[in-house]
Order: structure tokens, then sequence, then C-alpha cells
């Protein structure tokens, strides 16, 4: 994530005092809704934990009939506009009843997928796209999956891909005009055919590609760029913005990466020794440490910049499959005294105090009315401190939540217990 100036804070929220029904631990009667417990909110981070209201009318529609696949990366930008990464090739999508004017011949006046990359304004007007399959100039391959969004202090856009073959980054500008690939497409793919095809193999140690990047983090004031490495490796790899070189790469603990995959997770087990993987996010916070999401081991690993292990968190121990350590990001005031985890598996984004690594609290559900979540992937704040996430799978979609301000935690939803739905008050 672009760590951005800290210039706006507060300057759109300059109001001595406001009234928000702050959702309580109990659900109402028929579910899906948050209490109504209503309390004075605060603008001095020392006075509570962040609290927001969805916006449910962000963003506005998409012209030409265009619809969005799995949503699977968000950034902000100098300017405070809104990136997003999507899949758009017709698998992702139902022929018959979502994409029908994509068919040849076309069978409705609706819909068609649109372009990977879009951006949006603070209103949620389509501020510009591009990219995709077929955009290509020779001198790049567009990811097989694309995957994460992350736009550096230049306004530059990176992504990366988790497809089978995908062992590159791109690298533009906001226009989409391409500046540079780091790693080549298939450079994976060396194993033993199968079906007449080469199989992947890991090399969680080479020096000139990747293994699946999943996210890219960005420390604009050293040039370098921190690849998630990722889906298929296990491994952070920090990389020179200009050149591409890979400077330095480290496993879990700051141990030279290996293959081998671990066993099964088990909650409460021991600590797998390498990234049981997805290397799902490696972001740096301004105080310059790098907080590396290890998915399906539920856990945040924390380094210095030269990959020096710090010491690892646990969150939601008892979340299988996909995990819950899915990304984050870090809260808009100067010290970025609060940490926001987005958790695909159980459908909410926990609210950390950074220093202790403690869950304060958490907001969401599962569901596909706004302010719920279905499978809530990547996330990203703007610099008045809204926080914006995407979801992957048939949620497909970009949601918005505006902040309103400091409060303490509603009674019942301390901890990794959700406040609900944070549906506005007005």
């Amino acid at each position: 994530m672009n760590r951005k100036q800290h210039l706006l804070f507060g300057a759109a929220l300059a109001v001595a005092a406001l009234v928000v029904a702050c959702a309580g631990g109990a659900e109402e009667s028929g579910g899906g809704g948050a209490g109504a417990a209503s309390t004075a909110l605060s603008m001095d981070p020392n006075d509570g934990v962040p609290t927001f209201e969805v916006d449910p009318l962000f963003p506005k529609n998409l012209p030409n009939h265009w619809l969005m696949g799995p949503t699977i990366g968000v950034d902000v930008d100098s300017r405070d506009h809104i990136w997003v990464v999507h899949r758009n090739t017709p698998d992702q999508f139902a022929a018959t009843t979502e994409i029908g004017l994509a068919q040849d011949p076309p069978l409705s006046e609706c819909c068609q997928p649109g372009p990977p990359v879009l951006e949006f304004d603070q209103e949620g007007n389509l501020a510009g796209s591009w990219g995709g399959p077929g955009t290509e100039t020779g001198d790049y391959g567009w990811p097989v999956s694309n995957h994460g969004i992350t736009v550096d202090g230049m306004d530059n856009v990176w992504i990366g891909g988790n497809g089978g073959p995908d062992s590159h980054v791109l690298k533009f500008d906001r226009q989409g005009n391409f500046l540079m690939q780091v790693g080549s497409p298939g450079a994976r793919m060396t194993g033993p055919e199968r079906n007449g095809n080469p199989t992947p193999q890991r090399d969680s140690n080479s020096m000139d590609s990747f293994g699946r990047v999943a996210k890219i983090g960005i420390d604009n004031d050293a040039n370098e760029a921190y690849f998630a490495d990722g889906y298929y490796n296990r491994r952070v790899a920090v990389v020179d913005m200009d050149t591409g070189e890979i400077k330095r790469y480290w496993g879990a603990y700051g141990n030279e990466p290996e293959d081998d995959l671990p066993g099964r997770y088990e909650p409460g087990g021991e600590p797998a020794p390498q990234f049981r993987g997805p290397v799902h996010c490696s972001e740096i916070s301004d105080d310059g440490l790098v907080y590396v999401c290890d998915r399906s081991e539920d856990r945040i690993q924390i380094f210095q910049k030269d990959g020096t292990f710090v010491e690892e968190h646990i969150i939601a121990p008892a979340t299988r499959s996909q995990g819950s350590t899915w990304d984050i990001d870090f809260s808009h005031d100067p010290e970025q005294k609060y940490i926001y985890l987005a958790d695909g598996q159980n459908m909410k984004v926990y609210i950390i105090e950074r220093a202790t690594m403690e869950v304060l609290t958490a907001f969401g559900d599962g569901g596909r009315q706004p302010g719920m979540f279905f499978a809530v992937h990547s996330i990203a704040v703007d610099s008045m401190g809204n926080i914006f996430t995407t979801e992957t799978y048939e949620g497909s979609r970009l949601q918005k939540f505006t902040f309103k301000g400091y409060a303490p935690v509603p009674a019942g939803a301390q901890g990794t217990n959700s406040q609900g739905v944070l549906w506005p008050t007005n």
C-alpha cells in the first residue's frame, strides 16, 4: 500500500462531536443488523477505536453494462483515487445469465466484463480503466490470473498474478502505459510434462523470477518493492523499483525459504517453520516494520526491512481452509495506531492495536448486502481514514466504509467478536 501523506487528516472531519449508532454485540431479531447503542464520537485516536459506516451507494454504476468479476486487489493513490483489479476473463462469469452481451452472437443487452483495472474518484465515479488479456504490446504478458494492485509514490501501478505460469509482476503508469516487467512469465513451468504440458516447479531462492506473486508492498523512500511471493513460492522478495533487480529475500522467521510443503494446519499446533502460504501481503509501516500475511497459517509475521524477524501473531487460530490473514492496511493517523485486517474466511474486518497486535473488535458478517462480505479479500485506507474493501469469488465488488471518528468498543463486540453490519444511521 502506498503510504500517503497525512496532510488531509481530519480536514474533512472537522466536527466537534458526532452521534452514530455503534453496533452492539447482539444482532437484532431476524439477523443481519447491528444494535443501536448511540455514543458521541471523538477525532482523537486515543479516545477509542475507529468507527465506520458503509456507503451503500459507492461506487456508482459502471458504464457500458460492465460487470466486475472476482475483485482481488485495491489501493489508493496520492489523489485519494481508488484502484481495483478484478478478473474479467469469460470463465469468471456465467455466460448466459451474466454476460449475454459478450456472447457471439449477443444474447441480450446486458452485460459484459469491464477492463480489469478500474480507477474511481472519491465520489465513486469511474475515472479510468485499462488492461487485460489482449492488451499486451509484445514486451510483456498479462497474468493468466491477475492478483493484487499497488500504487507507488509516483502513482505507478503494480500488478501481480497467481495463475499457473504467473512468475512475474507488471508495472504501468496510471494511464496503463507499460513500464516494466519483473520476472518472466512461465519461468516456473519447468517440471515434467503432464497431459502434454509442463508442470510448475517451486524455486523460492530464484534470483530472476517468482512464483505467483499475491501482492506488492512499497517503500518509496528506499525505492524498493516487497513482493509477497506468494501462492507458489514461500518468501518475501525485495526488488529495486527501477531495475526490478532482486536485492534480498527471506522466508518465515527470516530464514532461507524452503519449498517443501508443511503438513496440514491444525489449530493449536506448532507454527510452521516455513510460510504455509499463500504469502498474501507484505506491507511496510511508516516506522519501518514489514508485516507479512501467512494466510492459511492464520498469522502475521513482523520483520525489519532487512528480513530480521521481530515477532509473530496468530489471528483467529481456529480458522481452517483458507485462513484468516488475507490483507492488511494501517490507520491514517500519523502513528498508524491501528491495523485493519481483512479475513475472507470468517467474512469480517478486524481492528487491531498495532503496538500490541491485540484484536480490539471487528465488523462485518457474511452476506451480499452492503456492509456484509462474501470473501473479503483486499483492503486499503485513504488519507481521510475511509476503508475500501474488495471481495473475490461471487462477492465481486468494491465497498467503501466511511470513517466517522473514534469511540469505545461496543459491548459484546470485543476481540474477534463482530460489531455486525455497519449500516448508515442517517
